[in-house]
């Protein structure tokens, strides 16, 4: 499975100047505890995010404070039960308007292929045997580093689904696609993943 990048210090940069600097005045005190109850504990989620996407700490760190913000002054707009999908929407955008420049990757994509879905992500295959932990640890790494490599589009998709467990249905909300084309990216980035392993697998040590 992949892991979750570590952020630094963003939760209490959050929780001491937040509220202070998104302009928020004492009668608003109620609106921004609701929205602390209902998004800090989705800051890890949306930092992973984040750096996924843009592939680097200290811009994921800014991404997902300017994410937070944002979030939080709109938060009267925000209509549903789980608040997640609509962050990770507004960081997308965030990502897509202030720090795409820094990602160096486009999230242009040709969809006009058909792929067919995988029905098993290449790192929650079955291992052989228990004495496969180092070498399952080792393979967490080079999976991180291969997704690091992927488009973005393919890259955002594979993280939403395999790390935040999200939906089909939600990740077409979050990145504003049919689900059809979530699919399609999805399916399209294990197949670029599988391939891109089995070199890494074939390259000398």
């Amino acid at each position: 499975m992949l892991d979750r990048p570590q952020r630094q210090g963003l939760a209490v940069v959050w929780k001491a100047g937040c509220e202070m600097r998104a302009g928020y005045a004492a009668d608003d005190s109620d609106k921004a505890r609701r929205f602390r109850d209902a998004a800090l504990p989705l800051l890890d989620d949306v930092y992973t995010l984040a750096r996924y996407l843009l592939r680097n700490p200290a811009d994921a760190d800014d991404a997902t404070q300017e994410c937070y913000l944002r979030a939080l002054r709109h938060f009267e707009t925000f209509r549903g039960t789980d608040i997640k999908p609509w962050l990770f929407a507004i960081l997308r955008n965030v990502c897509n308007s202030e720090f795409a420049r820094r990602s160096r990757s486009a999230l242009a994509v040709d969809e006009s292929m058909n792929h067919t879905v995988e029905a098993t992500p290449l790192w929650q295959e079955d291992q052989a045997s228990p004495e496969t932990e180092v070498l399952r640890e080792r393979d967490s790494a080079t999976i991180r580093h291969l997704v690091a490599e992927l488009p973005a589009p393919f890259r955002e998709a594979i993280v939403l689904r395999e790390i935040n467990d999200l939906s089909y249905r939600e990740i077409a909300d979050v990145v504003g696609a049919p689900v059809g084309t979530v699919m399609s990216r999805l399916a399209r980035a294990r197949s670029m993943l599988r391939k891109a392993w089995i070199a890494e697998e074939r390259a000398p040590t």
